[in-house]
């Protein structure tokens, strides 16, 4: 199978979803639509928190130490959250959400456009952090099948339709930034020629976990927390990690 097809596969399934939600949720009052958001808020702590689990994985441990899992993950998202901050990452996502409204969107209202921004925003976050996004990307661009990003697509399909009937077109949006990190994610899969360590899977894994309970936060309307300004922590862990292997 052409390398990239898992990907294709995953961005048609969002684009289709949010179709699908837009046309329901034109339908449904705000309430409804309020709380099909807060659904979505708790199943992605639910989420984050099973990713979490990626702390007691035993390569990971070994790795670092029991005690050190926790630890790597805590540094990784300061600096993270430092470099992020720094590069305004967060201001970038929302201004990249604003530049996609307007071109795309009609409504160009601020109530419609913050609306815009927040779907593209926490859609983007939510498709593109996870096992399955990395593990998934890579092992499509190793040649080994599309399998991982099958179920991916299926799952963001459904998840893309209910975030849709209460965000809107924002959601589609997010598909972009799907089609953008795993591409790339499988481009490097292709030049690796091998999947990474389990032990920096485990990290990415944990550390994703974190950030999208933030995420959940923001959707709960709970607390704004800067997920974006915390990506970089996604490339700080496996890079601590192997740190402190090395060092051990």
């Amino acid at each position: 199978m052409v390398r990239g097809t898992g990907t294709a596969l995953n961005v048609a399934t969002i684009l289709l979803g949010s179709g699908l939600g837009v046309a329901l949720g034109g339908r449904l009052p705000e309430r409804t639509r309020s709380t099909v958001t807060d659904a979505l808020g708790l199943v992605t702590l639910v989420i984050g928190g099973l990713n979490i689990a990626a702390l007691s994985d035993p390569d990971y441990r070994r790795a670092v130490s029991p005690g050190g899992t926790l630890l790597v993950v805590l540094g990784a998202l300061l600096v993270g959250g430092i470099v992020g901050s720094l590069l305004r990452l967060e201001d970038r996502l929302e201004q990249v959400g604003t530049g996609l409204q307007r071109r795309l969107a009609s409504d160009g209202s601020g109530e419609a456009r913050a609306r815009f921004v927040e779907g593209f925003v926490s859609a983007s976050l939510v498709f593109v952090i996870g096992p399955l996004a990395v593990l998934g990307a890579l092992s499509d661009g190793l040649g080994r099948g599309i399998d991982q990003l099958a179920l991916k697509a299926t799952l963001d399909g459904f998840a893309s339709l209910a975030f849709a009937a209460s965000l809107g077109w924002g959601v589609a949006a997010s598909a972009l930034s799907v089609g953008l990190v795993q591409g790339v994610l499988t481009l490097l899969g292709a030049l690796l020629g091998g999947l990474l360590p389990a032990s920096l899977v485990a990290s990415i894994t944990a550390t994703g976990g974190v950030l999208l309970l933030g995420v959940g936060l923001r959707l709960l309307q709970l607390k704004p927390v800067p997920v974006g300004d915390m990506l970089p922590a996604l490339v700080a862990a496996p890079a601590l990690t192997a740190l402190v292997d090395l060092l051990r």
